[in-house]
């Protein structure tokens, strides 16, 4: 009996080829790139939960050979993102409410640690390093600044922190908003410079246990914003299973 093959998602055409806002990816290697560009197909609802990965169109868009697109999707894979099915191909996992809420939950609890470990360690010298990037994410007014500025904020909690058990435990993390999160969640914006100012007041005030607790509520916020954004897209919504068929 012929099995019967699942339809190959097309991708945009040429004029019409997904970016990726905040990233410039000439200065990736040919895997990140693949790697970031299925991603955003992902997030933009031109890969559906269930579809088949068209590898060899995957290629020929990006100007790449098949060896960086597999070994992207095996990246993809260990992050929760596919799912390879040998002699079938990779397939696009779906993403749950709860997967998205829990995600934030433990970015929160990271940071949290970090803030509190970064207080301790610091005392006031850590309020005044974040004193000055806080009052120009407040003032910024574009997504790309304001992305630039609050990526500086955090990276000063958590070399404060001083913890390269935390440090390894964040780079093992990845983002489910690919490219500038600012432009890409509606509100994110608002809540970061809630969030930032209300994390810098408990540090001036040395109170640890609270910076902790207003990091985790930042990113909690933040959760429910791209939780809110992903169900507007459909992404979160099931399709049906991938069918028998050769790897293209």
């Amino acid at each position: 009996m012929a099995r019967r093959r699942e339809a190959v998602v097309a991708l945009p055409p040429e004029e019409e080829k997904v970016a990726l806002p905040g990233e410039n990816l000439a200065r990736l290697s040919s895997g990140e790139q693949v790697r970031l560009y299925v991603r955003r197909l992902i997030f933009d609802g031109v890969l559906r939960p269930g579809a088949r990965i068209p590898q060899g169109a995957i290629a020929e868009t990006l100007g790449v050979s098949r060896i960086p697109v597999r070994e992207a999707l095996i990246a993809l894979e260990r992050e929760g993102w596919t799912t390879i099915i040998p002699h079938r191909g990779a397939f696009v996992n779906a993403l749950d409410e709860p997967s998205v809420r829990d995600h934030y939950e433990l970015y929160g609890m990271f940071y949290g640690f970090g803030v509190r470990r970064a207080v301790e360690r610091r005392g006031p010298s850590l309020g005044e390093a974040l004193k000055p990037i806080q009052d120009r994410i407040m003032a910024a007014g574009d997504p790309g600044t304001l992305h630039r500025l609050t990526m500086d904020f955090h990276r000063t909690v958590i070399d404060a922190a001083n913890s390269p058990r935390l440090r390894t435990m964040l780079r093992q993390m990845t983002d489910i908003v690919p490219g500038n999160f600012f432009e890409l969640v509606p509100g994110s914006d608002v809540v970061e410079r809630e969030g930032t100012a209300a994390i810098l007041n408990a540090i001036e005030r040395n109170y640890p246990e609270i910076a902790e607790r207003e990091y985790a509520t930042m990113l909690r916020r933040q959760g429910d914003l791209v939780v809110t954004l992903l169900q507007d897209r459909g992404i979160f919504d099931p399709t049906e299973a991938p069918h028998d068929e050769d790897d293209d």
